[in-house]
């Protein structure tokens, strides 16, 4: 049995458990989130890249503005000019959708939203099961919601089917109750994501030895005001940056000029 379908046994739960409370000093807490940021940082997005730029929504409250339904792999969701739609051509690597392709999503609450078309009408779903764009209003009949389970999702209608294409004529219709491969689509946001917190701490500008210094005038215990450097070669902390453990030899290489409050 598909775990789709239970998606009316209980809520949509968008977000995890809070994570527990680390028991590490405030210190190393601080040092890994600096790790994080930095790593955040360097990251990009490679799947939105081929896709033009457009992203996978996640969770319900990222589905808003304009939007693409991707069935397939860079194929979209193609609204007509008589109020049906189809599924367009398959893209070439780095191609986003088509102004055809694109739509523009609402929220109606926590797990629903409405979808109109570039035509400026709402997506319903008939009693026959084609799925339609020529409602000029939201009503029970104009709600989807999005159902995530195991990375993947389907958009289920207000009479319980799911939206899909129709492999004979790649129709847009809602006739299954069950998630098949042909229910499986992906919508793609291409709104400006918040960006991440991810300026480089004011101790790591410069280069490793000025870096060093930083840190040993942030974490001095001494009361004379004088810095203690370690003596021993720079390009151990060039090693360890490296390998992602600079903090750690900073710290080490500090706690042996018994120069940091933190030390033992």
């Amino acid at each position: 049995m598909s775990a789709y379908d239970n998606v009316r046994v209980g809520k949509l739960v968008l977000k995890g458990e809070k994570p527990k409370k680390s028991k590490k000093h405030k210190r190393d807490k601080e040092h890994k989130e600096k790790d994080k940021a930095k790593k955040r940082k360097t990251e990009v997005d490679e799947d939105a890249l081929r896709h033009g730029g457009w992203w996978l929504a996640k969770s319900v409250p990222e589905i808003t503005g304009a939007v693409a339904i991707e069935f397939g792999e860079r194929a979209y969701l193609k609204a007509l000019d008589n109020g049906l739609f189809t599924l367009g051509p398959p893209h070439n690597d780095g191609e986003g959708p088509d102004p055809e392709e694109v739509f523009t999503a609402f929220s109606i609450n926590e797990t629903k939203i409405s979808i109109k078309s570039g035509y400026g009408k709402y997506l319903k779903i008939e009693k026959d099961g084609m799925v339609t764009g020529r409602s000029e209003a939201v009503g029970s009949m104009e709600q989807w919601e999005p159902i995530f389970q195991d990375g993947k999702m389907a958009l289920l209608s207000e009479t319980g089917f799911f939206m899909s294409i129709d492999p004979e004529d790649d129709a847009c219709v809602a006739l299954r109750r069950k998630v098949t491969e042909h229910e499986i689509c992906k919508i793609r946001c291409n709104a400006q994501r918040e960006a991440e917190e991810d300026e480089e701490p004011k101790e790591e500008k410069g280069d490793l030895t000025e870096v060093e210094k930083n840190y040993v005038k942030k974490f001095q215990k001494f009361q004379d005001k004088k810095l203690r450097i370690n003596k021993n070669d720079i390009k151990e902390l060039e090693v360890a940056k490296d390998h992602g453990t600079l903090h750690e030899a900073l710290l080490d290489r500090r706690s042996k000029m018994k120069a940091d409050r933190y030390c033992k």
